[in-house]
């Protein structure tokens, strides 16, 4: 496995995913979302930018300390993917090296428009699927995508949905 995607496989993070699912998500909960990302990456000092969408909606957006207009258009490209997709962006960027494809040229979809870069994660609510989207930018991909995954674990234990 590649090491620009921290030994992932597909299978593991298609059951992350799983384990991740929400048993629903409204704006109240996404900008809860937003605000324990923020928390964390004030904490950590982390310079990067946050933003948790319900589908294409804006409802929550922090750029810290550090972070530039680039990470704006990460996470733009980010966003792409996951809305396209309905899986996150380190998914689609470890299954297409693992089928040995170009995603961009297998999805038909420009890499100037979107980015399968980890920090890309869907917000999936059980039984509805892709609600919403974490998206995170500024560390190195694998660490943006762990930083989600933490983030979003800690929505659920604070929700006692934690599986």
């Amino acid at each position: 496995m590649n090491e620009t995607t921290g030994g992932f496989s597909s299978q593991g993070l298609a059951l992350e995913a799983k384990t991740l699912e929400l048993e629903s998500l409204s704006q109240k909960d996404a900008i809860e979302i937003g605000e324990i990302a923020l928390d964390l990456g004030f904490e950590r000092g982390l310079a990067i930018v946050i933003e948790v969408r319900l589908k294409d909606w804006v409802v929550f957006h922090a750029s810290l300390p550090g972070s530039t207009p680039k990470n704006d258009e990460w996470i733009a490209r980010k966003a792409r993917v996951v809305l396209a997709t309905g899986n996150s962006t380190i998914y689609e960027r470890v299954l297409a090296e693992e089928q040995g494809i170009d995603w961009y040229e297998s999805k038909g979809l420009p890499e100037k428009t979107h980015a399968v870069n980890g920090g890309g994660l869907p917000l999936n609510v059980k039984g509805f699927g892709c609600i919403g989207i974490l998206l995170i930018s500024g560390l190195p991909q694998v660490e943006d995508h762990l930083l989600g995954v933490e983030v979003i674990t800690e929505f659920l234990a604070r929700k006692g949905e934690l599986i």
